[in-house]
């Protein structure tokens, strides 16, 4: 891929936790990025995907949700593209972009998230939805409204697959939702948050089957162990994070799952091409929002302190707050040992989730 000129001394690719965080720090400190600096992502918009289960249950809007990426690009000396990374050639410091456009950099900083896991064979028979990104589900979500389907299958049983089990089955009455687990529920948390999670999709008549791996779909069926389990309209998959195919042929050093590695100061193989959240790879940080916005400050500094090398480290946290949206107002917490529901958790959920939207916006674009 030849580098196109003039090259950009900074593009910024995705609309993450971290870019957005650094970004406002940015603003907070009076400081801007290098002149003719890029914003690159797919949609005007950043979507916060921690109040997705509460849109998706009615309890906020979508407005509640995004942030404008143009306003807070512009007052940081950026341009936004609206526009998707289709690759990265890390040596000749080039990215080529789904319209066409082939961008050159002297730094570059991903936080492009990553792609729903299918570890499954599929003959295309029902339709697959991802959690993420943000504006596909929504737009699916607003069909089955208007049109509620019989029976939805999500697979995935981390925090993620409880939460939108929650959410459809309460914005979707008439609609049967069952829950599929490769393991055990939120095999990674704490034993009586996963008693909980349990017992609170069980109020919900959500279906659950644990241990139960789907590896096929075929003619409208999911399949385990050779044996159809359930035949559903569409497939919603809260599967976890499957690094995009571009990674692999980026010239950059990635794990054994295709994740981008970098170190300490978020920096990749390349110095001059940085990495946070989803897309990227560092030991004892999950790919989770709450990790992610911890390296947005630290992204923030390394990015405008790189060519005087005066870089910070970014320190995993030991233990993470973990808050799951019942739909219904409540949650679900847990953090250590700890796990109890309520309201209260609910209320706490609420107030963090909006806090960190109001940090992040810009007064003009409201709240």
């Amino acid at each position: 891929m030849p580098t196109s000129t003039p090259q950009a001394p900074l593009i910024m690719v995705g609309g993450g936790h971290a870019h957005l965080v650094a970004l406002r720090q940015w603003i907070a400190n009076g400081q801007r990025a290098p002149a003719g600096s890029l914003l690159v992502n797919a949609q005007p918009y950043a979507w916060y995907s921690g109040m997705l289960p509460g849109l998706l249950a009615g309890r906020f809007t979508a407005a509640q949700c995004s942030i404008e990426l143009a306003p807070l690009a512009a007052v940081c000396g950026m341009q936004l593209i609206c526009d998707e990374l289709l690759a990265l050639d890390a040596h000749n410091q080039a990215i080529l972009l789904a319209s066409g456009k082939r961008m050159g950099f002297a730094r570059l900083s991903l936080n492009s998230g990553a792609l729903p896991v299918t570890d499954f064979d599929t003959d295309g028979s029902l339709p697959l939805v991802g959690a993420k990104p943000f504006p596909g589900i929504v737009q699916q979500w607003r069909t089955w409204q208007a049109q509620p389907p019989a029976h939805l299958a999500i697979l995935g049983g981390g925090p993620a697959g409880v939460e939108l089990a929650l959410a459809l089955r309460l914005s979707l009455p008439q609609t049967t939702v069952s829950l599929f687990c490769r393991h055990a529920l939120l095999i990674s948390h704490p034993l009586r948050l996963a008693r909980l999670a349990r017992a609170r999709l069980g109020k919900a008549n959500v279906k659950l089957h644990e241990k139960l791996p789907i590896e096929r779909i075929s003619d409208g069926q999911l399949y385990s162990d050779g044996h159809a389990v359930a035949q559903p309209d569409a497939v919603v998959l809260a599967t976890g994070a499957a690094a995009a195919d571009w990674q692999a042929t980026s010239g950059l050093e990635c794990d054994a799952q295709g994740f981008i590695r970098i170190d300490a100061q978020l920096r990749s193989s390349h110095p001059c091409i940085f990495a946070a959240g989803d897309c990227a790879s560092l030991p004892d940080t999950p790919h989770a929002g709450v990790y992610a916005v911890r390296q947005g400050p630290v992204l923030a500094h390394n990015l405008l302190a790189a060519a005087q090398g005066n870089l910070q480290h970014y320190q995993p946290q030991p233990r993470a707050l973990a808050l799951l949206a019942c739909g219904d107002g409540r949650a679900l917490l847990s953090y250590g040992a700890l796990a109890t529901q309520g309201r209260l958790a609910g209320q706490l959920k609420d107030w963090l989730d909006l806090r960190f939207m109001r940090a992040h916006r810009l007064p003009a674009q409201g709240d």
